[in-house]
């Protein structure tokens, strides 16, 4: 008798854990598909091993568009866009009940200056951007500045300008952040070269920003317009754009990895990605599957996007052959 109700236990405990396991399963690739589909929804060319426009007629129009970033859950959107003759300004857009809203300004939009370049921290608790907007105890703009908003249960607070350092140069753009809450941007003077805008980071101890650094030659060698960097939330690798005599054109997208601390010397990230026009702005959806960038001219330019996992591992290892020579 102990051993049959041992036996219609242990059958009892198998299958329970099966339902149990498949239950989770089925969570996780509902969860899964729905990510993605929110994505897929807001555009009408899906991303596979071709960079294609994402958001036509939403996200990318007949204005100039760059520098897109998105919350962890994929459920809210921001991104650049510039009118013939007129300002950068910061858009949005938001998922509800399943369905996008319909393209807006932020509600933090400057009244005096102008906003551009936003960027969510892996945890979706702070967006950055930059701003030309005056500095609180000024009346006046006095440079370009990064400013951040904190999101919480009511959403998203009216900003602020991030403190020292950065507070301090006149220039800082395009700011990334990493889990561990480093960042990663680029900095400069006005009046400042071409060859002198390069990526710097700013270390996060204890929730203090340490002095600014320049990142090493393997990141900053020759080229011009160095900048707009985007940083993997685990530090992995940095991806950022620089115009170079050996690129494809314009400005082309380049990738960095991160071995052991130190960083591998920057590869092109190659032909599925960069063309004879501009690649710039990088970013990587949350869940790290897509690539995201601007393409274009002095004039017109739109958002790109395409499978992102293919050409890093392919890289990744022409980095580790390379490192071997």
């Amino acid at each position: 008798m102990r051993s049959t109700n041992l036996l219609k236990n242990t059958r009892l405990s198998t299958r329970t854990t099966i339902f149990l396991t498949v239950g989770l399963i089925v969570i996780w690739c509902s969860n899964h598909i729905t990510k993605k589909s929110r994505l897929i929804s807001l555009s009408q060319s899906p991303a596979y091993d071709e960079a294609v426009v994402f958001g036509e007629g939403k996200i990318s129009t007949d204005a100039f568009e760059f520098a897109i970033t998105f919350t962890p859950a994929m459920d809210e959107v921001f991104w650049t866009r510039r009118q013939p003759d007129s300002n950068n300004e910061i858009m949005t857009m938001q998922l509800v009940e399943g369905h996008w809203t319909d393209p807006k300004p932020v509600f933090f939009k400057a009244k005096s200056g102008w906003d551009f370049e936003p960027q969510i921290n892996p945890q979706g608790t702070r967006l950055f951007f930059g701003s030309t907007r005056p500095l609180p105890d000024s009346s006046t703009s006095n440079g370009l500045h990064q400013w951040y908003s904190v999101r919480s249960l009511n959403g998203w607070s009216n900003p602020v300008p991030l403190e020292s350092p950065f507070i301090d140069k006149s220039v800082i753009m395009y700011l990334t952040s990493s889990e561990k809450g480093n960042l990663f941007f680029t900095t400069g003077e006005k009046g400042d070269k071409p060859e002198d805008w390069v990526i710097y980071q700013s270390i996060n101890q204890e929730g203090k920003y340490q002095p600014i650094e320049r990142m090493g030659s393997a990141i900053n060698f020759e080229g011009k317009y160095i900048a707009h960097s985007y940083i993997a939330p685990d530090e992995s690798y940095l991806i950022y754009d620089a115009k170079r005599d050996s690129g494809q054109g314009g400005s082309d997208l380049y990738i960095s990895f991160n071995r052991k601390g130190h960083w591998t010397k920057a590869l092109n990230m190659g032909p599925q990605v960069n063309t004879p026009l501009t690649e710039m702005c990088p970013s990587v959806s949350p869940d790290q599957k897509y690539l995201f960038f601007h393409r274009g001219d002095e004039n017109k330019g739109n958002i790109y996007w395409i499978e992102f996992q293919p050409i890093k591992a392919q890289l990744e290892f022409q980095s580790k052959n390379n490192s071997k020579k």
